[in-house]
């Protein structure tokens, strides 16, 4: 571990630690920020009343809209000349939320990072390929700055650049390498393709974030590069990635949040009451450390679950998997789907690959899902290679196993979908940032 005593602390000292770090915030966001003593005057809370963390429900929630509204710097707590840094979303729905960051928030960043480092598998004096983009957004400069801490060697290669990110995982012989999961698979897809001989590659562990991603993708990384990968989350918002991180010795169990600097709730997402442990609904984040703009109660959007692991290395508290966002959630003839379910299903799916799309239409005002997805390439060259696109002359054994995927969709998630195969390689790759897994075709008004 990279902070043992902090990282198995007792849960009572958690807690007291928790509450003593969130009355200062509530402290400091009273007095610098006008938009946070308004929204406490009107709950009728006051800083020094609150007893602490058990009572964080009667805080309000901060919404993403909250930041463009105040954009761009009327959620900050400081002058701009005390800012060290400023990040921002890419602002493809709207305005880009801005973040900053004081000297003391970019070591809270450090340090949360290099514990997630150590967590997926690195060391000091490993190399780790930094495959993230570098610029605004965090990913890049988040990696960078929390493997030095740890003391490993980084290759800020930033996002994107196939040949050369394969040309430097041969010669520098990299220990990690940090990218989204989907630019994961696209180079362990390139592996394969240009026969790398992946034994001499030294890489061993890849740690994997800003998308949602499940143990099928897990599955095609691990198998094509030869590595362990685990699961790194995090949010521009709450500090970037380092928010949490999975073990590499308990993949599968959810990813240890660092609870000491963020506190995390899970709420319904129609009433926004608290839900129990183990109960799925949206991810909520508090800030407990940051000094240039912390958020209370920060509405991530995301789906998933919160657990204490007992048998885990650490006392701190697990989140699960993100399933998908609560605002990126297809109805489709009254019945919830996350594209995760879909990539879920392909799991063990004989016969089909790992990568996908969902095109959403709109028949009059009824939604409908048709799934593309690519034949194994195993399958595909044994069978001559043949065209997928007249259903006539698809061969009889890829119609098999597309009716196969079809009866699995309906049986496990309740809907009957259309599916049409893919050659290999049909389907949009990453190219170093975030995949879009949805193709929504429907018109909007």
């Amino acid at each position: 571990m990279f902070q043992p005593d902090i990282e198995t602390v007792p849960i009572p000292q958690l807690r007291k630690l928790q509450s003593e770090r969130l009355k200062n915030q509530l402290g400091l966001l009273y007095d610098k920020v006008p938009f946070y003593r308004r929204k406490m005057d009107e709950a009728g809370i006051r800083p020094q009343d609150f007893r602490g963390i058990e009572d964080i429900h009667k805080l309000p929630f901060t919404k993403k809209s909250d930041l463009r509204d105040h954009y761009p710097y009327g959620l900050m707590t400081m002058p701009l000349e005390d800012i060290s840094r400023i990040h921002a979303s890419s602002g493809t729905t709207g305005k880009p939320t801005v973040v900053g960051y004081s000297r003391k928030d970019i070591s809270i960043f450090s340090e949360v990072v290099a514990r997630s480092l150590v967590a997926a598998g690195g060391r000091p004096g490993m190399m780790l390929q930094n495959a993230y983009g570098y610029g605004l957004f965090t990913g890049g400069l988040g990696l960078h700055y929390g493997a030095e801490l740890l003391g490993m060697t980084v290759v800020p290669v930033s996002g994107g650049m196939t040949d050369r990110q394969l040309l430097l995982l041969q010669d520098f012989k990299p220990h990690m390498i940090a990218c989204t999961p989907s630019y994961a698979q696209t180079l362990g897809e390139e592996v394969v393709r240009r026969g790398i001989d992946v034994s001499k590659l030294n890489l061993r562990y890849a740690i994997l974030g800003a998308e949602p991603w499940t143990e099928a993708v897990r599955s095609d990384v691990e198998k094509n590069l030869h590595v362990t990968a685990t699961n790194i989350y995090g949010l521009s918002e709450i500090i970037g990635p380092g928010v949490s991180q999975e073990d590499y010795e308990e993949r599968g169990s959810g990813s240890y949040v660092w609870e000491d600097h963020f506190f995390p709730e899970i709420v319904d997402k129609d009433s926004g009451e608290p839900l129990e442990e183990g109960k799925h609904g949206v991810l909520v984040f508090t800030t407990l450390t940051k000094e240039a703009m912390p958020l209370l109660r920060y509405w991530t959007n995301d789906i998933t679950w919160l657990n204490y692991d007992k048998s885990g290395k650490r006392t701190h508290i697990k989140m699960g998997p993100i399933i998908g966002r609560s605002d990126d959630m297809l109805i489709i003839r009254g019945v919830n789907l996350f594209h995760t379910q879909i990539e879920d299903l392909l799991q063990n799916m004989e016969g089909l690959a790992a990568s996908y799309q969902l095109v959403v239409t709109r028949d009059k005002a009824m939604d409908e899902v048709e799934v593309l997805v690519e034949v194994d390439k195993e399958h595909y060259r044994a069978l001559g290679e043949p065209s997928l696109s007249d259903p006539e002359s698809t061969p009889e054994r890829f119609l098999e196993i597309r009716n196969r995927f079809i009866s699995r969709i309906k049986g496990e998630i309740g809907l009957t979908m259309q599916v049409t195969l893919q050659a290999p390689g049909k389907i949009p790759r990453s190219e170093g940032g975030k995949l879009s897994r949805i193709k929504d075709l429907r018109v909007k008004k």
